[in-house]
């Protein structure tokens, strides 16, 4: 496994990392691989729809009002007919499976990650 080259602190500090709240899941057949369509409630900065491949470890359900962490300051990248607006931070393990990063107590909507 090759690791990736160091980054500046700068680099890093372009990053908007923020805590946002999962309001609302449909499915997404049109997508290529397996995913949902999610709506984030990210408080101050407004909500963000994001394309994610979880559906392998969570129902709808299970994601349905859960808090996640997602870099909020990519553009919008077009997935079939969806355009994804953030990118839903997790855990990859070794057969693909993703566990979503999310704060360890409830904590106000849009807050920065640190």
């Amino acid at each position: 496994m090759s690791f990736p080259k160091n980054i500046t602190w700068d680099d890093f500090s372009k990053i908007e990392i923020r805590v946002g709240t999962v309001i609302h899941i449909a499915d997404f057949p049109a997508a290529r691989k397996p995913a949902y369509q999610l709506t984030i409630d990210f408080g101050e900065i407004g909500i963000k729809k994001s394309s994610a491949q979880l559906t392998r470890v969570y129902t709808k359900e299970d994601l349905l009002n859960k808090q996640i962490i997602a870099v909020t300051n990519f553009p919008p990248k077009q997935i079939a007919n969806f355009f994804s607006e953030c990118l839903v931070l997790g855990v990859v393990s070794h057969n693909g499976e993703i566990v979503v990063l999310q704060p360890e107590r409830q904590v106000p909507n849009g807050l920065p990650i640190a």
